[in-house]
């Protein structure tokens, strides 16, 4: 049975469409169950109705034509239950609806399971049998179930590719067709989208239909040519070192690549069907790979690779004539499977409005510096079919982690008064500026930002930033092809510290592993958020670490307002270790006649194991900053890379408030001040939470900080501690989240927070949340 689920589930992913992809489902189903019936019926989002889709065994002109409003029959009893249904007479069922039009009259065995994606009913999956056949058994009912998980993505994938083409489920017309993903930047982009993958990526090659099949054709001959030519010139230059039967591989390429084969049904799509080159490779490439892995013969089975190799050989050929430059428009909304700098930098200067990511997540390294660039995002869209949207209209909502596609006009205006109100509120804020962030019973907090690169200076300036509570100095070595040297670092730095002279600038020491890879110095682990990362590669590699702290010192001659933050901290040894070395390169650099003073190094509280070793690192540094987003990770067990347990994520949990709590107290029963890095100070309630647990300064990022000053400065303190005292008793992070939304809203603050949209319906398909 596992491998006919396999060949199922493979030749499924292969399908072009939805009524291709269901025609199989039900064929192979129906064929591997021995069964007289087996049909699907999808729920229709727009109507909620249960449409039959495909079916083999029933009348096929009731296909479409069939529904059954949401708790209908027994196919609604299995979706409102989402469990199976196993009847041995199934007309004598109390729930038996009967459709004359199929011709079900005749079948008296029901095997019915759910069609579930993430939490989301899609449909039903049914097989039947006459009334003389034997009933379906566990081991069926099993398979049954078994199948239909397996298949659910690539169902909820097509349907959402239809929908974003326009079209529901019935044929209708579709609109305000919603996707739900991860918030990764704040704010609401409405522009077109530009989809951007990688090359001789086949999986990424959108299908879209040419107006001239003629120069297609030319350049996908081209390209066979060349690649054809490439494979000659390997095998005769290997033709001494090779045995003959080894050689006769390269002839099986060259005879794959004849006119009779995969380049002959590819020119015919092109021809027949007015399909690109690169997306009829696509389709053909894809169609013989799913034949050749269906084959029991091992040999054969493997010749599936041989045929991806080819196809990225030509599709590389294709890409590199393909000589036309990706059109920006004003507003483009950059869409791609896993969005890099890169990929950000290739936008001209004022287009880029928006981001979508199907990878990543609201703390992935792209979506900081998303959020450090003011660029509304959105992360985590996994089951999305990013080639679909290209050139289509789309809003961004980077409050609520959703992206629209082909909106209404009224859509449309929505979330236009959203971005207007948005640019009037900030207008609003500028005037404070200048003034301190002090509370009206007069306590005193310092609003720092999280910076990493220098674009974010002048921005974090003009809203009146007090320093840099985190300066990421991985940054400089993201975008190099080898480690920096000391002096190209000592550039970077100097460039921050005398940027925000005299104002303190806090730089965490080189952490990478988890989400922060470089090309040069590759990590690859089972769990690297649990491995090898931040101080213990430092400390590892004492080479890389005294570089780049020789480089701080360095760096902060005459502005002496450099403080050095180590990240990662779990137990006291790494503390010592590191003092020694700090020590150590400023007794050197002083000796070299730097005139420097020493600067105050702290530590970054961000894994359990610190929270409860807090007295004991805060005699041995001068202050201590909390890593808020990697401590809710690990307290919380989530990988915050996972969209698929995004929802499990969550700042205002009780026990990561319970912990900054206990933080801040014992970073201050030993006269050491605290700050605090991270989403939650930059959130308007979270601020006032935080400030009222007795954190000295909080760190975000620049964005963020002209609402939080304005709430700080329009409350008492006495306030705030009267609000931590109640969330401190509830138990669930959602009911806190409300609560302190509702004493905003109550205080004055309702602009603050994120409108809710009441009246526009929309057709949602949900992320793998």
């Amino acid at each position: 049975m596992l491998g006919t689920l396999r060949s199922i589930v493979q030749e499924v992913n292969s399908a072009r469409d939805l009524p291709e992809a269901l025609g199989i489902i039900v064929s192979r189903v129906q064929d591997a169950m021995n069964t007289e019936v087996c049909s699907v019926y999808l729920l229709d989002p727009v109507s909620n109705r249960y449409i039959l889709m495909a079916t083999e065994g029933l009348h096929k002109k009731a296909v479409g034509k069939v529904s059954l409003a949401h708790s209908e029959g027994l196919v609604g009893l299995v979706g409102s239950r989402e469990e199976p249904i196993n009847l041995e007479d199934a007309p004598s069922h109390p729930r038996y609806r009967y459709f004359p039009e199929t011709g079900e009259e005749r079948f008296r065995s029901f095997l019915g399971v759910p069609i579930i994606h993430h939490r989301r009913v899609l449909g039903v999956l049914v097989v039947q049998q006459r009334q003389a056949a034997r009933n379906f058994d566990e081991g069926e009912e099993a398979f049954l179930v078994t199948v239909s998980a397996q298949l659910a993505g690539v169902i909820a994938h097509s349907e959402a590719t239809g929908a974003i083409s326009g079209l529901s489920l019935t044929g209708e017309e579709a609109r305000d067709v919603s996707f739900s993903g991860v918030p990764g930047a704040p704010g609401v982009a409405i522009g077109s989208g530009v989809v951007v993958f990688p090359p001789a990526d086949l999986d990424a090659v959108p299908e879209k239909p040419t107006d001239d099949p003629d120069n297609e054709l030319a350049a996908f001959n081209e390209a066979v040519t060349a690649v054809r030519e490439d494979i000659q010139k390997v095998a005769e230059r290997l033709s001494d070192k090779l045995r003959p039967e080894e050689q006769a591989l390269f002839d099986v390429y060259l005879r794959m690549l004849g006119e009779d084969a995969l380049p002959g049904e590819v020119a015919n799509r092109i021809r027949g069907e007015g399909q690109w080159a690169q997306g009829a490779l696509k389709q053909v490439v894809n169609q013989y790979v799913r034949h050749f892995e269906m084959m029991d013969d091992h040999y054969l089975r493997e010749r599936a690779v041989d045929i991806r190799d080819l196809g990225r050989r030509i599709l590389s050929h294709l890409q590199e004539g393909d000589t036309r430059e990706v059109n920006f428009p004003e507003r483009t909304v950059l869409v791609s499977e896993e969005i890099t700098p890169a990929m950000l930098g290739e936008v001209p200067r004022g287009r880029l409005v928006g981001l979508v990511s199907v990878r990543g997540s609201s703390n992935s390294h792209v979506a900081i510096l998303a959020r450090a660039m003011g660029v509304p995002t959105v992360m985590g869209l996994v089951d999305i079919p990013v080639n679909q949207l290209d050139g289509k209209d789309l809003i961004v909502d980077g409050f609520e982690g959703q992206i629209f596609a082909s909106p209404s006009p009224e859509l449309r205006a929505f979330y236009q008064e959203i971005c207007d109100e948005e640019a009037e509120l900030f207008r609003g804020l500028e005037a404070l500026r200048d003034k301190p962030s002090i509370t009206t019973d007069g306590h005193r907090v310092s609003l720092l930002v999280n910076t990493g690169l220098m674009t974010d200076v002048v921005r974090s300036l003009s809203h009146g930033a007090e320093g840099i509570g985190l300066y990421r100095t991985e940054v400089p070595f993201m975008i190099k092809e080898r480690f920096p040297s000391e002096q190209e670092q000592r550039e970077y730095y100097r460039e921050q510290l005398e940027a925000f002279a005299p104002n303190p600038v806090t730089m965490r020491t080189l952490d990478i592993g988890g989400d922060k890879a470089l090309s040069y110095f590759p990590i690859n682990e089972e769990n690297p958020f649990l491995g090898w990362r931040g101080i213990r590669i430092s400390l590892d590699h004492p080479e890389i670490f005294l570089v780049q702290v020789r480089a701080m010192l360095k760096a902060s001659e005459g502005f002496n307002n450099l403080q050095i933050m180590l990240p990662m901290i779990s137990n006291i040894s790494e503390v010592e270790e590191s003092l020694h070395l700090i020590y150590r390169v400023y007794h050197e650099v002083r000796e070299e006649g730097y005139q420097i003073n020493m600067p105050r190094v702290g530590v970054m509280i961000e894994v359990p194991a610190a929270v409860y070793q807090v007295r004991e690192l805060a005699e041995r540094v001068d202050f201590l900053s909390v890593g808020s987003n990697d401590l809710t990770q690990y307290l919380l067990a989530v990988d915050r890379n996972n969209p698929r347990v995004a929802q499990l994520y969550h700042s205002y949990h009780p026990a990561v408030l319970q912990a900054l709590v206990r933080i801040a107290q014992d970073a201050h029963s030993v006269g050491k001040p605290v700050t605090i890095c991270g989403e939650l100070a930059g959130d308007p309630g979270g601020a006032l939470l935080l400030m009222a647990m007795g954190y000295d300064a909080l760190s975000m990022n620049a964005a963020s900080l002209p609402k939080v000053k304005s709430v700080i400065r329009s409350v008492s303190r006495e306030w705030a501690a009267q609000l931590l005292e109640d969330v401190l008793l509830l138990d669930s992070p959602h009911v806190i989240k409300s609560c302190v939304d509702l004493a905003l809203r109550n205080a004055g603050f309702a602009r603050y927070l994120r409108p809710g949209r009441t009246t526009v319906p929309v057709t949602t398909f949900e992320s793998s949340q």
